[in-house]
């Protein structure tokens, strides 16, 4: 095998997901960084793989790079692991495969699963145009709301509900899938409306939520006045901008409209 970086896909669950490809490569590899140690050291063993393994995760991903960039020049081939799926995708990787383009050192990959376009396909959502969002962060939720086609983000189970209840205020039209667990046991994907799922049995396990096209049409004067009865409570600054989300108007209108309530 040529000297090289090799971004390796590793199995986001089901460890029958790990490819050929990807086994004979690790096994012919002088280094592996892992994302955590311990966690590939569960699936080397399961895979035989007794390459030498160093840590290489977000805390020294700007440090380490540059040392394993040097390593490579000097001859070794080296593969790039996360605790699951491709890294690079909310995960540590693209500074190091940065590094190495700006050095001219070779970069391959031997693709495995990722959880972000699994839930995509099982959303049944538009795939034409998605924007994935990393996890959702609830300051950016105005802004990716700007987004009118399929957003997918991950989140974690002890924030879920309090997710949906901000989805359910910020974009209610919006039918939302919540996959999780995918190639595992207990896979599940629930859809409805932000509104409708607020009751149900908190998910567990790794969750990825898309949300689907905005609607195309443009909200109606009532339908917009009901939004600024809803808001009237906050400042008129956070009032208006957050009119203005909902229903997809300018900041400057949405101030007119509340000020003339």
């Amino acid at each position: 095998m040529q000297t090289g970086l090799y971004v390796v896909g590793t199995p986001i669950g089901n460890l029958s997901d790990m490819s050929p490809r990807a086994i004979e490569t690790l096994k012919n590899m002088d280094l592996i960084a892992c994302e955590d140690t311990r966690v590939f050291g569960k699936l080397g063993s399961h895979f035989d793989i007794q390459t030498k393994k160093i840590s290489f995760h977000e805390h020294n991903e700007k440090d380490s790079s540059t040392e394993l960039v040097e390593k490579i020049k000097d001859g070794m081939k080296i593969a790039l692991v996360s605790d699951a799926g491709m890294p690079g995708i909310s995960d540590p990787g693209f500074r190091l495969v940065r590094e190495c383009r700006n050095q001219g050192v070779d970069v391959f990959v031997i693709p495995g699963p990722t959880a972000v376009m699994s839930a995509l396909i099982l959303s049944g959502f538009p795939t034409d145009r998605f924007t994935f969002c990393g996890f959702f962060d609830e300051k950016k939720i105005a802004a990716d709301n700007k987004i009118r086609h399929t957003i997918i983000y991950y989140e974690s189970p002890n924030r879920i509900m309090n997710t949906i209840s901000i989805l359910a205020k910020i974009m209610p039209e919006r039918r939302i899938a919540i996959v999780r667990e995918i190639t595992k046991m207990f896979e599940e994907t629930i859809i409805g409306y932000p509104a409708d799922l607020l009751n149900i049995t908190p998910p567990r396990g790794e969750i990825v939520i898309v949300i689907e096209p905005a609607p195309e049409y443009k909200m109606s004067d009532s339908e917009i006045s009901e939004i600024v009865n809803d808001v009237v409570s906050n400042s008129t600054k956070s009032a208006a901008a957050d009119i203005a989300v909902r229903a997809g108007i300018s900041k400057k209108e949405a101030y007119k409209r509340l000020i003339n309530k």
